[in-house]
C-alpha cells in the first residue's frame, strides 16, 4: 500500500486513542478505557491515518497491530501522556500512578503472589486498579485485552515480551486419613494403586502441567479432577486420592504430608508476558516489579523447601 504525504498535524487526542488501542488490540477496550463509543475511536484512527498520510493499525490474527508508522506514532503518543501525567505529581514532587491495570494468571499465583504483591504497589499508588483473571492456559497476549499474562512454560509469542519470573515444584501429597486408610505408596510403581487429583486432562491447556504426571504415574486412575487448583488441595485434604499439588500451596496445610518426596518432584517455570508498549506504562512496570519481588523472596516456598 502506498503511503501519501502528512496532510495536517496529528490531534494529540487522536494520538493517545492509538495508544489505547497499540496497548489492548481492540477498538471496545480502547473504548472502555478512554469512556468514548466505537464508532468514536474508528473516527478517531481514520482521521491519525489521514494526518500522518499512511496506516497506524493491521487487522492481526487476534486485533489490532501497529504498523511501523504506527509504532512511531505511538512514542509521540506515550511522551504526551507522560507530560499529562507529571502535570499529576504529588505534592512532594513524586510521580502519582494510575489506571486500570489487567492481568491474568494462575489460580495459586493469582492467589499467594499476585494479590500480595499488587496490594503492596496499591499501598504506595492507592489509584491504580488491578483487575486479575484467573486462568490455566497458554499465553495468548492478543484475544483480549490483558496488559500482563502469567503463564506456566516458556510461551510462544510474537509482537510481546515473554520474561521469566521464577520456578516453582509440583509434588505428590496426601492427607493423613488417607494414607491410614490406604497406606503410603513405597515407590513410584505402587502409585499405580492410588488414585490421582489433577486437572481435567481433556481441558488442560498447558503442554508442561498435561506432561508432568506422565514423567512418573501414568498409570494412575482419576480421582476428582478440576480445572482450579484449589479444587486440588481442598480434594486430597479431604483424602479423594493423591494429589500433584504446587508446594507453595500443599505446605501450607498440616493435614498433608508428601508422598515419595526423593523420588516426585516436577519442576516447572512462571512466565509473565507483555506487549512492549504496554510494559513502558510505568503503572505496569510497578506491578511487574512487584511480581518479580514477589517470586524472588518466595523461592524457598515455591520450590518446595523444608520448613526450617
Amino acid at each position: 500500500m502506498s503511503v501519501t504525504p502528512a496532510t495536517s498535524r496529528p490531534n494529540p487526542d487522536d494520538l493517545l486513542v492509538l495508544l489505547a488501542v497499540g496497548r489492548t488490540g481492540r477498538y471496545v477496550s480502547a473504548a472502555d478505557e478512554l469512556g468514548l463509543n466505537h464508532t468514536t475511536i474508528s473516527r478517531r484512527i481514520a482521521a491519525l491515518e489521514h494526518a500522518l498520510g499512511g496506516r497506524v493499525l493491521m487487522r492481526g490474527a487476534g486485533g489490532w497491530e501497529l504498523t511501523e508508522l504506527g509504532r512511531e506514532a505511538l512514542a509521540a503518543a506515550e511522551t504526551i501522556e507522560s507530560a499529562v501525567r507529571t502535570l499529576a505529581s504529588g505534592t512532594d514532587g513524586a510521580r502519582v500512578l494510575e489506571g486500570v491495570v489487567r492481568m491474568s494468571a494462575t489460580d495459586g499465583f493469582s492467589a499467594y503472589l499476585a494479590a500480595p504483591a499488587i496490594a503492596q504497589v496499591q499501598r504506595e499508588h492507592p489509584k491504580v486498579t488491578v483487575e486479575i483473571i484467573t486462568a490455566t492456559r497458554r499465553a495468548s497476549l492478543q484475544r483480549s485485552s490483558l496488559d500482563i499474562e502469567v503463564v506456566v512454560g516458556k510461551p510462544q509469542v510474537r509482537r510481546a515480551e515473554a520474561i521469566a519470573l521464577g520456578d516453582y515444584t509440583l509434588a505428590l501429597y496426601a492427607s493423613e486419613s488417607y494414607l491410614a486408610a490406604h497406606g503410603s505408596p513405597e515407590s513410584v510403581a505402587d502409585l499405580s494403586n492410588h488414585p490421582l487429583v489433577y486437572f481435567i486432562d481433556s481441558m488442560l491447556q498447558v503442554d508442561d502441567l498435561d506432561l508432568a504426571p506422565t514423567l512418573f504415574a501414568p498409570t494412575m486412575r482419576e480421582s476428582i479432577s478440576s480445572t482450579n487448583v484449589f479444587v486440588h488441595v481442598e480434594a486430597t485434604r479431604a483424602a479423594a486420592g493423591i494429589g500433584l499439588l504446587p508446594c507453595f500451596m500443599a505446605d501450607r496445610h498440616a493435614d498433608l504430608i508428601r508422598v515419595l518426596p526423593d523420588e516426585v518432584a516436577v519442576q516447572l517455570t512462571y512466565w509473565l508476558v507483555t506487549r512492549p508498549e504496554t510494559l513502558r506504562r510505568p503503572e505496569v512496570a510497578a506491578i511487574v516489579r512487584a511480581l518479580r519481588a514477589q517470586v524472588l523472596a518466595l523461592r524457598p516456598q515455591l520450590l518446595g523447601a523444608p520448613s526450617a
